[in-house]
């Protein structure tokens, strides 16, 4: 029986990315267009760092691809949007409670005297230590707000007002950075629940792959070893929406039929996070002095951002519906985007450039369907019996965290049953696990298909990238400090 789960909730991770092979990064047309809503990473685990037990990490990271010397301008996320992390604690594929995140940027016009009659602005973001708010031009803060029931009309209970560090400019403008950003790791009191904690700001990309090669038509050496690619994405950073939330917070405290006669609370969550934007906006041709002045947003909240399993809109969605599936609720994936469970394409790509790599004959894809969709009874899958089908992380928050020595990057077709796919942590190996169960690792046990139907099922496949726990912080926000802009050069 262990291996029967092992292996079927590896076919969640595969119906999360269909031979997965890169993280969401600018994974639809549109978002190519405003990537301060992009999502690329959502993560959601049992927290893990001493004394944590009884809380769920959950990490949205947005703005992919971040250069860190790219100023004078650096890596705001968008005030004329909504950024919002969705838990469905009953089954049914609609969120029960939704953290939402407003965005306010302000401006510190910083004027110095130049040899004219009066200051002039200087045109670089710091004039000092940007440590110092006084030295620095811009400063973001945020509301957070906690929605239960519908996100729209549902009760409202606003949670306070933070602010985000600053971008990591470089260690001339920044010489204690680490210690700056924690900083701004604040208390977040949820009421009668309990208290959490809340960070928002900017951290090294903490998803690793060969993405060129990968795109490359997969230009990889799929059974190389796990470490022998190159993590392009090494000197990039993200920015991250990180909460730290008591679990009696996020389940759903009524009384429900768990089987075998017993009675109590269900401990699976599922996850998701979207970005919105207004539906109007009106440019201004000719913008006043100051920050956003160019143009005026109006209208109903427009959603344009979707993610909840890794890598489904890169890699299992087709092209013409990507920008569908960014708009769309995980109740209504059935509906919308079955086809591209049940007839998975990757998989016959990698057959089509490794022919001595076939793909799987079995269809429809059953075997990952039914895992992916609605969870693995017994491991994750929600206790309602009508659960509804849907793409979002799902957690059993009863499942004891293992600490970051212990863990197997593989996660649970390893036996560490605390990761992916049950949730998602840091250090997970998405793609590996992706890639086996693409070419057919649940058909070599018999998992609604024989061993003949995947003649590849055994093969250890890799990108050929890892970047295990050991890389990651043990403690809060768990993601490492960002990369600088630049370093001090020798005096």
């Amino acid at each position: 029986m262990k291996y029967t789960i092992h292996a079927l909730l590896a076919a969640m991770a595969l119906c999360a990315s269909a031979s997965a092979v890169a993280s969401s990064h600018r994974e639809a047309p549109s978002i190519t267009k405003t990537p301060k809503v992009d999502a690329t990473d959502l993560y959601m685990f049992n927290s893990y760092e001493s004394g944590r037990a009884d809380y769920v990490t959950i990490i949205a990271n947005y703005l992919p691809l971040q250069d860190a010397y790219g100023g004078p301008n650096y890596f705001s996320l968008d005030d004329d949007a909504l950024y919002e992390i969705h838990i469905d604690n009953n089954g049914d594929a609609v969120e029960d409670v939704t953290f939402q995140f407003d965005f306010k940027q302000t401006l510190n016009s910083i004027e110095i005297p130049s040899g004219g009659p009066s200051n002039v602005a200087i045109p670089l973001s710091n004039a000092g230590d940007a440590s110092n708010p006084a030295n620095v031009q811009t400063s973001e803060s945020y509301g957070v707000t906690m929605v239960k029931g519908d996100r729209r009309s549902g009760a409202r209970t606003p949670l306070g007002n933070f602010n985000k560090p600053f971008d990591y400019i470089g260690t001339k403008s920044f010489a204690d950075y680490p210690g700056y950003a924690r900083g701004f790791i604040q208390p977040l009191n949820l009421g009668t629940c309990g208290a959490g904690k809340v960070f928002v700001g900017q951290r090294a990309e903490s998803f690793a792959i060969d993405l060129g090669r990968v795109f490359d038509l997969i230009n990889l050496n799929p059974l190389g070893p796990r470490d022998g690619g190159t993590n392009v994405l090494a000197d990039k950073n993200i920015t991250s929406i990180a909460m730290e939330i008591p679990k009696a917070c996020l389940v759903n405290a009524a009384q429900v039929d768990l089987g075998n006669n017993k009675r109590g609370v269900d401990p699976v969550i599922g996850a998701w996070t979207t970005a919105s934007v207004r539906q109007a906006t009106l440019v201004n041709p000719s913008p006043a002095s100051g920050i956003s002045t160019t143009a005026k947003k109006g209208g109903a909240w427009t959603q344009v951002s979707r993610l909840g399993m890794p890598l489904v809109n890169e890699v299992v969605i087709g092209l013409k519906d990507k920008d569908k599936f960014n708009a769309s609720e995980p109740k209504d994936d059935v509906a919308n985007f079955k086809n591209y469970v049940f007839y998975p394409t990757l998989p016959a790509l990698i057959q089509k450039l490794y022919p001595s790599a076939p793909a799987p004959t079995n269809f429809p894809r059953n075997d990952l369907v039914t895992a992916f969709l609605t969870g693995v009874p017994g491991v994750n899958k929600p206790a309602n019996a009508n659960v509804v089908p849907g793409d979002m992380l799902r957690l059993n928050t009863n499942i004891a965290a293992v600490g970051a020595g212990a863990q197997n990057d593989l996660g649970v077709i390893a036996g560490d049953n605390a990761g992916f796919p049950n949730g998602r942590r840091p250090g997970d190996d998405v793609t590996d696990v992706s890639l086996r169960v693409a070419m057919g690792v649940l058909c070599t046990i018999n998992i609604s298909c024989a061993p003949a139907d995947a003649k590849a099922g055994t093969a250890p496949l890799t990108d050929g990238v890892r970047k295990t726990a050991d890389k990651f912080d043990s403690a809060f926000p768990y993601l490492k400090t960002p990369n600088p802009g630049a370093t001090s050069q020798p005096q």
